[in-house]
């Protein structure tokens, strides 16, 4: 039998705070992290807005040296990892760190070190190439920068898997709980691309907004949605297996109930028109739950605000709810943060953990004009209600589909 998984505690840095209190905070007063770009010079761009994290210090959560050896998306990963330790009361030396693991994802890595290291090949030779390129460059060294950090031992893995490695990387976690592989996993994503690469690909690709006005850049599921903004940042949970949190007296704040995955196996870029991957990720999460789909009234929605995504995730959630689509409330917090990449599933389930908390749901900042196709309920204004459940989204390059499904714990 498995075992059930409880979020014990939770760290984060985002565009609108470097904390999950302060997040939270901003979220509540709809404050956006949409701003000119200040991390290179972006006025030949087309596009020259992001959501970039500020006033972030890595020496405040780690040594100069270490801090030195690290790319920001890996410091951005200790950094909410350090956060959520301290906020879930772990105290390693009374644990087994081999039963302590750590699921942390990135779906780029640094291209800031490749962009860095290929000018210094072609002006100085292959000999002056940093000997750290590659272990500040690759994917996966913000999980192992969270595991060295901190000493966790057990399973230590980084899921790739573009906008959806978040919430695949939390996915993978619980699975490894739920089946005995680990008693604790630190679980999330981590991103940091805003730069001349990172902008200049996705604007080639069409992906990202040209808009110039920071208060219609990221509208999703609104009519005059134009794409995209690029956002940076990390958020990390604390997973648990239940028996182990209780026995050490930990803070629950809800408890992991589903997680559901799909391929679209259709394009590299766009999700399936019809939204039927999308829709298989959300009815395997609620199976795997054991609950019914009328159990749920409240999706975080990938809501990118790409006219593509926001089109047919709309389908899938049609597809997947029938009827009772009509009677959901559906928000997209990308529209205060923008696209995390391979960390926006992490800060999305952790806007889930603190809404089911709080009874509240978040509105869609700058949702003012319906679509046509797009008619379901994309919370113009906050809400305040009682959350028993929340689905949340990420779909991915690649035709990646995933949902975890969070539930209030009662203690039971």
């Amino acid at each position: 039998m498995s075992r059930r998984v409880v979020v014990t505690g939770m760290g984060a840095v985002t565009p609108i705070g470097l904390s999950v209190e302060a997040f939270w905070q901003s979220v509540k007063e709809k404050k956006t992290g949409f701003g000119e770009i200040t991390h290179f010079d972006a006025s030949g761009y087309k596009c020259h807005l992001a959501a970039e994290v500020k006033g972030f210090d890595a020496k405040q959560y780690m040594d100069a040296k270490t801090a030195r050896r690290m790319e920001p998306f890996c410091q951005f990963a200790v950094a909410a990892a350090k956060e959520a330790i301290a906020d879930s009361g772990l105290v390693m030396e009374r644990e087994d760190p081999y039963l302590a693991g750590c699921s942390i994802a990135s779906g780029v890595g640094s291209l800031q070190a490749i962009e860095r290291e290929y000018v210094r090949l072609l002006e100085k030779g292959p000999g002056r190439v940093s000997p750290m390129l590659v272990p500040m460059m690759i994917s996966n060294m913000a999980a192992g920068n969270v595991s060295i950090q901190f000493g966790l031992k057990g399973k230590n893995i980084n899921v790739v898997t573009a906008c959806a490695s978040g919430t695949n990387a939390i996915g993978e976690a619980y699975r490894s709980i739920q089946y005995g592989e680990a008693d604790v996993m630190a679980a999330g994503g981590t991103e940091s691309s805003i730069c001349p690469l990172g902008i200049a690909g996705f604007t080639a690709l069409t992906a990202l907004s040209g808009e110039s006005d920071p208060a219609k850049c990221s509208i999703p599921f609104d009519k005059n949605r134009s794409g995209f903004v690029m956002g940076e940042g990390a958020a990390v949970v604390i997973l648990e297996e239940l028996t182990h949190a209780l026995n050490r007296g930990a803070h629950i704040y809800a408890e992991v109930a589903g997680y559901g995955c799909s391929a679209d196996a259709f394009h590299i870029t766009s999700p399936a028109e019809d939204g039927a991957g999308a829709a298989r990720a959300m009815t395997n999460a609620i199976k795997d739950a054991g609950v019914r789909a009328e159990d749920i009234f409240y999706i975080n929605a990938h809501g990118t605000a790409t006219h593509h995504n926001d089109l047919f995730e709309t389908r899938a959630i049609k597809l997947a709810f029938g009827a009772h689509a009509g009677k959901l409330k559906i928000n997209s917090t990308k529209s205060m943060v923008g696209h995390l990449l391979g960390a926006a599933g992490a800060i999305e389930f952790v806007t889930c953990v603190k809404e089911i908390q709080e009874g509240y749901l978040h509105a869609t900042v700058g949702y003012t004009t319906p679509d046509e196709e797009l008619d379901l309920d994309y919370c113009r204004d906050a809400v305040e209600t009682e959350v028993p459940y929340a689905l949340s989204n990420s779909l991915g390059f690649g035709g990646h589909n995933a949902s975890l499904l969070l539930k209030k714990y009662g203690g039971d």
